[in-house]
């Protein structure tokens, strides 16, 4: 049965839910505030990336984010103020840093992961798409025996689950990297990792779903929800009023600003991420994480892109020199020779991801509304788990039993 559905927000997880829900015969409208060409969807790292299977809530993460509070450069930022959502985040996040809660969410996010990649392939087939899109892993990089220690473990933990990975020592680096010279120890490789250059993506499925027939209202602000009992009869926008059957809420870090509307309490926070491009010929070929500053870097369509920090300070875009400093001196640290130039680092743009209080995103419908699925929360696994959170959405809205189980990402668990 074709149903009319609104999708609130048109970055990467309500672009793809567009692409299932009319390929499912719906009648798909965006929303979003924006002009649709940038913000995380847009700036992050490019990772398709089975191999982050370790929830961002993970022990020790709390207790190094209370350590870095007060050190602006630090890869975690956690910026302490008095706002009630954001000390329920902090408790409920505080709660999940667990090893009990990493063993349960390692399968969950490894088959979802897994499973967009795979949907990433199924849909530049069929639709014949072009972006960039390479399948040659990503590099674990470690100038500590400590944190090589600590990635050697995670890659064993990822081989258990079926994923390809294996450590590698400096003769393996000068093989898999022979034009750069790195400054590190060793790190391992996890082969089943590929990646994008994520601007391309998001323009070539933009026009393609307008080619389709989805409706694009952009610069419009969702500012109320017209309810009757307990389901959305309409959003009111900044120009309009909208109707539909079913609704999306992909609005990813303002999605718990609109969940209130309807008495949800989305524990949600602002994740604030920042990328340097240069287009200077680097010689890097594989896709990395420098895993002491936490700094992920990806040789783009064209340019090499530097991306990185964690930090929840609230919704805003304000550019804090300090992180993008520490972002620049990670990459001459790791990789000698290569300096980003003051050009490069003033024009550096943040983007915001939307951080569940346990790692894991927010799919489906909230038992307080009949006709809302919720798909955000994803944090800096977007691009990651994109097409298979749009298929479930898709599935969702279509009365279809879902192809994952749903319950991990239920909205209305609890912490």
């Amino acid at each position: 049965m074709s149903k009319k559905v609104i999708i609130i927000g048109g970055g990467i997880i309500g672009l793809c839910s567009a692409y299932y829900l009319q390929k499912e015969g719906h009648q798909v409208t965006i929303v979003d505030q924006s002009s649709m060409d940038g913000g995380a969807s847009y700036i992050n790292a490019g990772y398709i990336s089975p191999s982050h299977i370790v929830p961002l809530a993970a022990p020790g993460v709390m207790k190094k984010g209370l350590k870095w509070m007060f050190d602006k450069s630090s890869p975690l930022y956690i910026k302490p103020r008095l706002d009630l959502d954001f000390l329920r985040w902090t408790w409920a996040f505080n709660k999940s840093c667990n090893q009990k809660h990493v063993e349960k969410s390692i399968p969950i996010i490894k088959d979802i992961a897994v499973w967009s990649q795979e949907l990433y392939d199924d849909m530049k087939q069929q639709e014949q798409f072009n972006f960039h899109y390479e399948k040659n892993g990503i590099l674990m990089l470690c100038q500590t025996d400590k944190m090589l220690e600590e990635e050697i473990e995670v890659a064993k933990i990822a081989s258990k689950v079926g994923l390809d990975v294996s450590e590698v020592t400096l003769d393996d680096l000068k093989i898999l990297e022979p034009n750069v010279s790195l400054n590190v120890k060793g790190g391992t490789h996890f082969r089943c990792d590929s990646h994008i250059t994520p601007s391309e993506f998001m323009s070539e499925l933009k026009m393609h779903l307008k080619q389709v027939g989805v409706q694009f209202y952009i610069n419009e602000k969702v500012e109320d929800l017209e309810v009757s009992g307990e389901s959305i009869i309409s959003v009111i926008t900044s120009k309009q009023k909208l109707s539909a059957n079913e609704f999306v809420l992909s609005a990813g870090s303002w999605s718990d600003l609109l969940s209130r509307k309807l008495g949800l309490k989305l524990l949600l926070q602002a994740g604030k991420g920042y990328r340097i491009n240069t287009t200077k010929p680097t010689g890097i070929l594989l896709p990395a994480i420098l895993t002491e500053a936490k700094v992920a870097v990806t040789p783009m369509n064209g340019f090499t892109r530097f991306a990185g920090t964690m930090e929840i300070a609230g919704i805003n875009h304000i550019i804090n020199k300090v992180r993008v400093e520490a972002i620049s001196n990670a990459a001459s640290r790791y990789y000698e020779g290569i300096t980003l130039s003051q050009e490069e680092k003033e024009n550096v743009i943040c983007g915001l991801r939307p951080v569940s209080a346990d790692g894991l995103p927010y799919i489906g419908k909230s038992n307080k509304c009949k006709n809302l699925t919720i798909a955000t929360g994803h944090a800096m696994m977007g691009l990651s788990m994109g097409t298979a959170t749009g298929k479930l959405v898709s599935e969702i809205v279509s009365d279809k039993k879902p192809t994952l189980d749903l319950n991990p990402f239920h909205p209305d668990r609890k912490f």
